[in-house]
This record gives C-alpha cells, structure tokens and sequence, in this order.
C-alpha cells in the first residue's frame, strides 16, 4: 500500500473534488523522493473523481477490521499524513475521536497537517456578517444551524491538535487566519480546447453549480433565462454531470458562470479557465488580492454579482474583442498557480522538514 520512497505521504479521507488524489500526484511529481496515496470514503453520489484507494462507506464507518489494519498501515508506512476536513482517518477505530487520532499519528512519529477544504471550517455567521449575497443569511436556518456548529467544532480540533493548517482557497485565512493556501490542482492539459471563444453573435453561456443553492443560481437564473429569450446569448444550466463529462461541457461555452453567493473560487473555476472560457463569477477583493500577494498574478475571474450580473453578460456580447482575451489570460493563470507545481512548493516545506 505505501510507495517504496523515503518520503511517503498519504492524504485522507475525502478527496473532494478530486483534490487529495490531486495533491498526492503533484507532490509525487515535483518533490524528489516523494511517494504519495489519497485514499476517500466512498457514497453512492460521488461523481467519479480519481483516488488511488476508495474504500466502501460501511466498511470506512462499520468494519472494525478494516479500521484497525487501516491504523497500523497508516502508522507504520507512512512518514506523512495530510488529514482533510477535520474527519477520521481510520474510521472510528477504538471510538477514537480526531483528535485522539491525530495524536495517534503524531506519537508514532508521522509528520501530521490538517487541511482545510470550505463547508468543514467557513463559519456561516461570520461570512453571513461580511457578504450581501451569503447564502447563510438566515440564522435560524436548520442547514446552516449544523454548518454553524460543524465549523465551530472543527475549529476546536485544529486548535486541540496544533498541527499546521492548509486551506484549498484564499477566503478560508479569514476562518483559519494561521493557515497556508493549498491552491487547487487541475490537469489543464485535460481541460485545453483550441476552439476560438466568441465567435458567434450568440454567445453560449453554461453554469454547472455542485450544489445550486451555495452557488447563487437562483439569484441569476431569472437573469440568465430573460437574456436568452430575448436572443442575446443561449443559456444552459447543468447538474450533476459525472466528472468525466465535464471537459465537454465547458469546451461548448464561450462564458461559464461560476458562483455568486460566496465570494470565492475553487476547482470548477480553475477548470473553465484551463478550458480557455471566459469564467464570470464573484469574488471578494479579499481573495482577489490575496491571491495576487501569493502569486504576483491578477485573477483572470471577471466579477460580477446578482446585481451586475446582466450588465456584465451584456458588456461581454457589446464587447467581444475587449473580452476574449480573458481566455487565453485564465489558461496561463491555471497553467501558473493550478497544475500542482505550486502546490508542490507549498508542500515542500510540510514535506522535507
């Protein structure tokens, strides 16, 4: 199970996104004598994202024998161990909690960090007080009632497990402000499309949200459906569309609208930006400038909010020559930050120390 490498690191247990799979190639790709494993419970709805080790759900929650082989793996193969979203490694092993196995992995001299991944650690009143379109607004909410409690109890393991903290996108250092940014990984390869974007008088314009609501699409689907029918652009929402299938989705768009509720950007961004598409979304000056003081880089996003959002769409088909060129600006943006030489950088200092 463990590579044959001086450095073995093993990232668990839920490759959201595709990420720990992600992060373990990058690291294995671009820091000599690394070896590395993602492994990620695995639900019925998952969309097909690659991991080296997928382990069934029950046999993750219920198999006491999987569970301990697990722990003894774990512990004695692996010289590092990057623990995502505050979960169980080894299921609830011995009932341990995470933090009684953080200390499991730590005491038997494996080097230990946590990361972060969003919904795990953004606390709801905090980003509700600090943004118009929070899709946390209500309160008495029941889904953002467990949020709520979710994050602040995640917010007391890292603090009782002391390790250090990555987090996958720039909002998160307002939650976890000792945190060092993880940037996500895309194979941009994958995502390349050579057609010309913005070449039709109607330009074509896809949002495909993971989950609507965190999205914002009900704030701009009216919008979006209005533009359509009076014939300036043709409009196409997709849901759940298995990962495989989404290089097609987004190599038939001019425009991919990302989201609009939470201020930032991840995966399905840097993904229509390798694309080479026009990506629209909102994003704080927050994240916008942090990313640029870590990277020396503008993110290439054109902003927009519920409100701007038919103005923006409408500027975009006014002035296809002025904007096309933010396609080209995206893939050299995700060919710099998002193809795991980054990553592997910030790794690097986890990784070799």
């Amino acid at each position: 199970m463990a590579p044959e490498t001086p450095i073995r690191l093993y990232v668990a247990p839920v490759n959201w996104a595709g990420q720990g799979w992600q992060w373990a190639r990058a690291a294995e790709r671009f820091i000599p004598g690394v070896g590395a494993v993602s492994m990620a419970y695995r639900l019925d709805s998952d969309f097909g994202f690659p991991v080296d080790v997928s382990v069934p759900v029950g046999a993750f929650v219920l198999s006491g024998r999987w569970q301990r082989e697990q722990r003894r793996v774990v512990l004695s193969s692996f010289t590092h161990v990057l623990l995502e979203a505050e979960r169980h490694v080894f299921g609830r092993v011995y009932d341990q909690s995470v933090v009684d196995q953080a200390r499991d992995i730590t005491s038997s001299g494996v080097s230990l960090a946590m990361l972060c991944h969003g919904s795990d650690i953004r606390l709801p009143s905090r980003h509700a007080a600090r943004h118009e379109w929070s899709p946390f607004a209500d309160a008495a909410d029941a889904g953002t009632a467990v949020l709520e409690k979710q994050a602040s109890a995640n917010r007391r393991i890292l603090d009782e497990v002391g390790a250090p903290v990555f987090v996958s996108t720039p909002d998160l250092i307002l939650d976890v402000p000792e945190a060092t940014w993880l940037p996500v990984v895309v194979d941009a390869a994958r995502w390349s499309n050579s057609e010309d974007i913005l070449a039709t008088t109607r330009p074509r314009v896809v949002h495909a949200p993971s989950k609507g609501s965190l999205k914002g699409s009900d704030l701009i689907d009216p919008v979006l459906a209005g533009l359509a029918e009076e014939g300036l652009i043709d409009y196409r929402r997709v849901e759940g569309v298995p990962a495989a299938q989404m290089p097609d989705v987004y190599h038939s768009a001019d425009i991919v609208l990302d989201q609009f509720r939470i201020g930032s950007f991840g995966v399905a961004a840097c993904e229509a930006m390798a694309a080479g598409r026009i990506v629209v979304g909102h994003v704080t000056a927050q994240a916008r400038e942090y990313v640029e003081a870590q990277t020396g880089l503008e993110l290439p996003i054109v902003e927009a909010t519920p409100d701007s959002i038919e103005a923006v769409i409408r500027d975009i088909c006014a002035r296809p020559d002025h904007f096309r060129p933010n396609g080209a600006r995206g893939r050299a943006y995700v060919e710099s930050v998002h193809d795991g030489r980054f990553a592997a950088d910030v790794l690097r200092g986890f990784l070799t120390t």
